[in-house]
């Protein structure tokens, strides 16, 4: 037999005689365990001994060190009192006016206390600012920070480009999802409204075939529809034509244009009476095929002699 195995027996019986002498004590009663007897908690407060501890661990430090205060609550704000009466009236309403009709007591509302408690808090921080400033002004401390103050970051401009990477990268892509989206519905639009084109264009079609068709048999003698249908591809031809002879200018303006070219560059009243651009003196320039224009007549510069162009070298 192990020692663990050995260990658990003895437990067993050890805490087998525990209950045979709290049975025999008559502590144990049917279906119940052992009643454990309870030890009434005594609380010490001594003051006195406190006070000396505090003493001993507190340190004795200026207060611009330590910027402890103990002060009250600043006064109440109009517009904050306002709002405290407007939200106890508010759940006073809501009280009375729910199933039962309760009495609404201010004191007990969660809601309510809690907004006092959090005016208090706040009104105990701003007595509290007030009167620090108030203590580090007369210490001659500054409270405002100058206007050339350099304040360094925690990280390094090299981490920060690295965020401002990742930042503009993660913009960029919500960009790219954002335009293919966009590209996406564009084209589902496009092919519900080709759909709904060709959808109308059968049905008017048919509807042109069937009133036709009546026609031809006799059953109706209203021809209308041709002359709609007539009007339709009137329009539709002036607009080719239209778009044909704007591409027609076009092309003349570039290429030149077509029919009689003979007698097309003879001088008439216009081109005879038009001076402009008439230079009396360009027939006595010669003309640069290069810069498209005359120049004057001049002489090339004569070439230097042998013994000067050494001289230049050195």
């Amino acid at each position: 037999m192990t020692d663990f195995e050995l260990n658990a027996s003895d437990s067993e019986v050890d805490s087998d005689e525990e209950l045979q002498e709290a049975f025999a004590k008559g502590l144990l009663q049917p279906g119940l365990n052992e009643v454990v007897e309870k030890t009434a908690k005594n609380y010490i407060n001594n003051v006195a001994e406190l006070k000396i501890k505090l003493k001993e661990i507190k340190l004795k430090l200026p207060w611009v060190e330590t910027l402890d205060l103990v002060t009250t609550v600043a006064p109440m704000a109009p517009d904050i009192a306002l709002q405290l009466q407007e939200t106890a009236i508010k759940r006073k309403n809501v009280k009375e006016n729910t199933k039962g009709k309760q009495a609404y007591d201010p004191t007990q509302d969660p809601v309510l206390n809690e907004f006092k408690r959090e005016n208090l808090l706040h009104r105990q921080a701003q007595a509290a600012v007030m009167e620090g400033i108030k203590k580090l002004k007369e210490l001659n401390i500054p409270t405002k920070r100058p206007e050339d103050y350099f304040a360094e970051m925690a990280k390094s401009d090299e981490h920060m480009q690295k965020v401002r990477k990742n930042l503009l990268a993660k913009q960029a892509a919500q960009a790219r999802v954002e335009k293919v989206r966009q590209l996406r519905d564009q084209k589902k639009i496009a092919k519900r409204v080709q759909t709904e084109a060709k959808l109308k264009q059968a049905s008017d079609k048919r509807e042109m075939l069937e009133k036709l068709k009546r026609v031809r048999k006799g059953k109706s003698s209203d021809l209308d529809f041709l002359d709609d249908n007539k009007g339709k591809n009137n329009n539709k031809g002036k607009g080719a034509t239209a778009r044909s002879a704007k591409k027609r200018a076009n092309k003349d303006q570039k290429f030149g244009f077509g029919g009689k070219k003979k007698g097309s560059k003879l001088n008439t009243r216009e081109s005879s009476n038009d001076m402009d651009g008439f230079n009396s003196s360009a027939k006595k320039k010669p003309f640069n095929f290069k810069s498209q224009n005359f120049k004057a007549k001049g002489k090339k510069p004569q070439r230097p002699g042998k013994s000067k162009r050494k001289n230049a070298k050195r």
